[in-house]
Formats: C-alpha cells, sequence, structure tokens
C-alpha cells in the first residue's frame, strides 16, 4: 500500500468512526475524534437545518442534544470521496439517513422515517490521528435526474 492510500484509508476510518459513534449515541468516543488543541475553537458544524456553530464545546453541545433526542439513527454512506494534503483531508459523501422514534405501545418499533444528507467533512491530522475539524451537511431536497432522462420536461421557467 502506497503512503497516500494509507493516508486516505486511515481517513476513511476515522470518518467512518465518527458515523459509528453517532449512531451508538457514544458521546464520549464522539469526544475523542474530534480536534482539540489550539485549532479547537475553529472546529465547526452544520447540521442540516441549523446554523454554523462555532468551537468544539458548541459542537459537542450539539451532539449531546441530537443524541438524548434521537430514538434511532443509522447512516448508509455512498459516494465516499476521501483527498488528502498534507495534514488536512477532505472527505465527501451522501448519507443515506434512517432514523426512527420511541416503540409504539405494543412494543413494536416506531417509525422510520429516511432522508438524504450530502456532508463535506474536513479532518486534521494530529500526534493522535486523524480529528474531525469541520462538519457540515446539507439535506438534498431535490429528485436526482433518472437515467437517460435529459431533465426537460418541456416547461419553461
Amino acid at each position: 500500500m502506497s503512503p497516500r492510500t494509507a493516508e486516505a484509508a486511515a481517513v476513511e476510518q476515522a470518518h467512518q468512526a465518527f458515523y459509528d459513534a453517532v449512531e451508538r449515541s457514544d458521546l464520549e468516543a464522539l469526544e475523542g475524534l474530534v480536534l482539540t488543541g489550539p485549532l479547537a475553537e475553529t472546529v465547526s458544524v452544520v447540521h442540516p437545518g441549523w446554523p454554523v456553530l462555532r468551537g468544539r464545546r458548541e459542537v459537542m453541545r450539539s451532539y449531546a442534544l441530537i443524541m438524548a433526542n434521537t430514538e434511532y439513527i443509522q447512516f448508509f454512506l455512498t459516494d465516499v470521496e476521501v483527498a488528502v494534503d498534507g495534514d488536512t483531508a477532505l472527505v465527501t459523501c451522501t448519507e443515506n439517513i434512517l432514523t426512527g422514534g420511541p416503540a409504539e405501545e405494543d412494543g413494536s418499533a416506531g417509525s422510520l422515517v429516511g432522508g438524504l444528507v450530502v456532508a463535506t467533512n474536513v479532518f486534521r491530522r494530529t500526534s493522535g490521528g486523524w480529528r474531525l475539524w469541520v462538519h457540515h451537511g446539507s439535506p438534498v431536497m431535490a429528485e436526482g435526474v433518472e437515467e437517460g432522462d435529459d431533465g426537460d420536461d418541456g416547461e419553461s421557467i
């Protein structure tokens, strides 16, 4: 494995660990994945529909709130692309998200809702490995163009 490939694999491992921690509502694991030190105040996150949150404390608080108020969440990541340049790495992906509410009174599973979010995650190399610096998620509001469809439905705007 070439050094560049090894670096990309290490970044992808940190990227997956981030999503795994959120799925498990493991705030302690997430704490270990988010950048600390001199750049801690530059950590930022944009959750879909939220304003930009800046500073490690605010970012971690937002994840604590999400974890406390989400009964179930699962991410199926697609279109994952990793680029490494020195001590910085950029990962883009599509988050295919499945979330669920509390169980029904009869004990059956609660309602499940799916959604698509495109995400950009920036990681920074530290002495302890790759750490999440920036997460930006934007909801996908439009459906994609079907294969063979030129997107022209005859209507003009």
